[in-house]
């Protein structure tokens, strides 16, 4: 419902803007726009109502329609785009342990219910030269070798999940490196023991999400949507 709306407004203000060039009345109720978005935050509804009521006089049609729905739009608009802004992705692999373990719905379920969203997911066996690009920071360590062989030992499920604060807060989910040392709750705290099976993996960072996600996807395979809880999780107001 709201992409069908942003997508609405996003024609009404790119029609209107055109229309503005060539019309002073237009112009002026562009220029209404531009001060009225901050101003009418929170009393879209009203205005929408409030327009309805007048559209029908035709007398009004012309400077309505530039004056009142053109910042109705652009709020719509800001609000969107200030929305999308805030979302990031996150890489998350459950390795071959949890997946022998029969995990992976209890992981996927962890993230669910905390609102966040998966936009990509696939089960690979990782080659020994594919791991030691993932691991490719840890490569000077002793355990790197051993490290790689486990992640290409089996079934690897990669997964791509959205939301506001997800790679700081999925690395919450996650517990700590050392699952002894990890809270309860979190997937390593309650799933997991030591930490050379520690089941889970999940970007560090704005700049090594960007990257494992690359590494693991192909763009195609990132899927973009709205999904129908979004507005329970984040609101629309």
């Amino acid at each position: 419902m709201r992409s069908e709306i942003y997508r609405s407004a996003s024609k009404t203000v790119k029609a209107l803007l055109s229309a503005s060039r060539s019309s002073p009345l237009l112009a002026e109720g562009r220029a209404v726009a531009a001060a009225a978005a901050t101003s009418f935050r929170g009393k879209t509804p009203a205005l929408a109502s409030f327009y309805e009521r007048a559209h029908s006089k035709s007398a009004f049609n012309t400077w309505f329609s530039g004056a009142l729905v053109l910042p109705a739009a652009v709020y719509m608009l800001q609000e969107q785009e200030a929305h999308a802004a805030e979302l990031e992705r996150t890489f998350i692999a459950i390795k071959p342990d949890g997946v022998q373990r029969g995990l992976i719905a209890e992981i996927i379920s962890r993230f669910e219910r905390k609102g966040f969203k998966l936009v990509a997911i696939k089960l690979v066996v990782p080659s020994k030269d594919f791991a030691q690009k993932h691991y490719h920071d840890l490569k000077e360590r002793p355990f790197f070798n051993g490290l790689c062989n486990f992640l290409s030992s089996g079934p690897v499920l990669a997964m791509v999940w959205e939301g506001e604060g997800v790679i700081k807060y999925g690395r919450k989910l996650i517990g700590a490196t050392d699952p002894q040392k990890s809270e309860p709750g979190t997937i390593r705290g309650d799933l997991a023991v030591v930490v050379g099976r520690n089941i889970i993996h999940g970007s560090d960072g704005p700049e090594t999400a960007k990257d494992e996600i690359n590494l693991w996807f192909q763009p195609e395979e990132l899927v973009s949507y709205t999904s129908n809880a979004e507005k329970w999780v984040y609101g629309d107001n």
